[in-house]
């Protein structure tokens, strides 16, 4: 992998992870009872997947 993909992915990871901000706020502001639960989980797994991409692109 090469720097530029490094900086590609980097610079998704950082989007994926402004949207699982987003999300976070979103579902605790504007929703409640179990669908403020789904989408806090959805925010959660959004979030991993966004940790995993900047990890990946750090090696």
């Amino acid at each position: 992998m090469d720097a530029m993909d490094k900086m590609w992915l980097s610079i998704i990871a950082v989007l994926i992870m402004g949207l699982s901000v987003f999300l976070i706020t979103f579902a605790r502001a504007k929703t409640k009872g179990i669908i403020k639960g789904v989408l806090s989980f959805l925010a959660f797994i959004i979030m991993l997947l966004g940790l995993l991409s900047g990890l990946v692109s750090i090696m």
